[in-house]
């Protein structure tokens, strides 16, 4: 009878966080499709209420952005050793785990990364996160931001190119994001077992896998 050996691979506070914003996320995405689109998608009733849904989503998705960057940086102090691949990754990890997703997968063969509460993500997700988290989050965030203070903010937004730029830029980082959801939950299916990534995000707990 084999023994299942399990690793503590996410902290309560990280679940929590991940949760939230990926509920505010997608209210973002969902609502943002109504604005942008109000002829074609009429989930929320009136216009308002879709753009006081989707400010009020972004507010939260902005203070939980804040949480998990204080949290990583000062708290846990592992932003830079989780998010950011190293020389190895850059080298040769991320065309050997695009290999595994792409080829070695289909044919049963190991993940070539395995996850410790010290390094959670293999080559690609670090420089997927890494740009999500540090770069695009930011942006979007930073658009809404100046979208949702158009008035008080008019000079600025004529700094960054005026109105129909900003909307461009928030719209077109919003199209990532929704691009994104996808893929990231279609990889999330490809471990031993189709929820064996997901089991950490409810428990914290993974099963360790059979890499013989």
């Amino acid at each position: 009878m084999s023994h299942k050996e399990y690793i503590y691979l996410t902290p309560m506070p990280v679940r929590i966080w991940h949760w939230l914003n990926a509920l505010g996320i997608v209210t973002l995405c969902i609502t943002g499709l109504q604005i942008r689109f109000p002829e074609y998608v009429n989930i929320f009733g009136t216009y308002k209420s879709a753009i006081t849904l989707h400010n009020t989503a972004g507010i939260v998705v902005s203070i939980s952005y804040g949480l998990w960057l204080f949290y990583y940086m000062f708290v846990a102090g592992t932003l830079a050793k989780l998010y950011v691949p190293n020389l190895e990754d850059l080298k040769s990890g991320i065309f050997r785990q695009a290999f595994f997703y792409f080829f070695n997968y289909f044919l049963g063969r190991p993940n070539p990364h395995h996850s410790t509460p010290d390094n959670k993500f293999n080559p690609m997700q670090k420089a997927a996160y890494l740009m999500i988290m540090l770069v695009l989050l930011p942006l979007v965030i930073l658009t809404g931001i100046l979208l949702m203070n158009v008035s008080p903010l008019r000079e600025l937004i004529l700094i960054v190119g005026g109105i129909k730029v900003l909307v461009s830029a928030h719209f077109l980082i919003a199209c990532c994001f929704f691009a994104f959801l996808f893929v990231h939950i279609y990889l999330a299916t490809l471990g031993h077992s189709p929820f064996a990534h997901f089991k950490p995000m409810w428990d914290g707990w993974e099963e360790v896998e059979d890499h013989h």
